[in-house]
């Protein structure tokens, strides 16, 4: 493969909220252009029996063929809804990348699992697949996450830097990017995972909407201090988690009403982000955010206050931050088949740089329509 190639980018990330799908034109290292993107809901029943495997890791352990099959299927029909949407189809593209549905994330043990079957994907588009992203780098002994920092150096070419990206989706996320060009990214703690799951079980919500619930109430000081104690904040990075990990931790929030809740819980968020600065080599100029938790005007205000410089939505930039990851996997599988590397020392903590990715051409060299 050489010159650009046009991909395409699946996700459903930790917060659920629905696949996500965008195209992308890139030679796979500083051009870049995003093209369209659409988001498609789950299921109601399928939503559910994934986050109720998500919650158990012995089921995320188990037998979850038909549920992967399930998951593949879904993000197969949000490809096909992307094509209507767009005027497209699969003759218009190179390949396809697709992150999968994580279940489990357990870099402690070298064990994470995304759902998804390449193969099924391939046949049923007629294009080629890349997927399994994070396996090559965990078997070298790497983290196997984040893997956003070299899709997010592409974007910060041009910016003043050191500039940092932050992505809150379930999980927290940031790439540091230096003056230099220098990486370095690491899981930064909760970011929208732990309010979600308290507003849907307090009131059914998906979300708390634009951070209005955690703007009206009051943070418990001595909640938030003790879930500050967690050992993962003084590891040092690069370092990833599962979505889960402070699940246990945060229980004590059950005592608490629904405004109060939602306001410890972001605060939770601001402060395990903000602590990311210590981390970083230089204070970066700016923060661009990513993900649902850009929309949550607590979490923003919140962590600019206390960063200090300003926190904007990577939007402010051109790039919509509700496909950034699905972007993010069109770019990846481009370099996958460049063999390229997609994760690295500082990034997750593989030896060398490294590729990865798994191949799954389309069935005899058919296109799809």
């Amino acid at each position: 493969m050489r010159g650009l190639f046009s991909a395409i980018g699946v996700i459903s990330g930790t917060s659920m909220d629905g696949i996500d799908v965008a195209g992308l034109r890139s030679d796979g290292q500083g051009v870049v252009e995003p093209g369209p993107g659409i988001s498609v809901a789950h299921a109601d029943e399928l939503a559910a029996e994934l986050r109720a495997t998500i919650a158990d890791p012995k089921r995320a352990e188990g037998d979850l063929d038909d549920l992967q099959r399930r998951v593949t299927d879904a993000h197969v029909g949000a490809v096909e809804a992307y094509w209507r949407e767009t005027g497209t189809r699969a003759g218009d593209f190179d390949l396809i990348g697709f992150h999968g549905q994580t279940v489990q994330h357990r870099p402690e043990v070298g064990l994470t699992r995304q759902l998804f079957d390449g193969a099924r994907a391939a046949r049923r588009l007629g294009l080629d697949v890349v997927c399994d992203f994070r396996a090559a780098d965990m078997a070298a002994g790497g983290e196997g996450a984040p893997l956003a920092p070299i899709y997010h150096a592409a974007i910060a070419a041009r910016l003043d830097r050191p500039v940092t990206i932050l992505n809150w989706g379930g999980v927290g996320n940031v790439t540091y990017v230096g003056a230099d060009g220098a990486l370095v990214a690491f899981d930064t703690g909760p970011a929208n995972a732990l309010i979600d799951d308290f507003l849907r079980a307090r009131r059914g919500l998906a979300h708390d909407e634009g951070g209005a619930l955690a703007a009206s109430g009051m943070i418990d000081g001595v909640l938030l201090a003790a879930w500050l104690q967690d050992p993962f904040f003084r590891r040092p990075a690069p370092k990833s988690l599962d979505r889960n990990h402070f699940r246990a931790l945060t229980k004590g929030v059950a005592a608490l009403g629904d405004a109060d809740g939602a306001a410890t819980l972001a605060a939770f968020t601001v402060e395990a982000t903000a602590a990311a600065k210590a981390i970083l080599p230089e204070s970066p100029r700016r923060w661009l955010v990513a993900g649902g938790g850009r929309k949550n005007g607590a979490l923003m205000r919140g962590l600019a206050k206390r960063l200090g410089v300003p926190v904007e939505p990577i939007d402010a930039i051109g790039f919509d931050g509700d496909l950034l990851e699905a972007q993010l996997f069109a770019y990846l599988a481009i370099r996958s088949r460049l063999a390229l590397p997609i994760s690295f020392p500082t990034t997750t903590g593989a030896p060398r740089p490294l590729t990865g990715g798994a191949y799954w051409p389309k069935p005899n060299g058919r296109a799809g329509g």
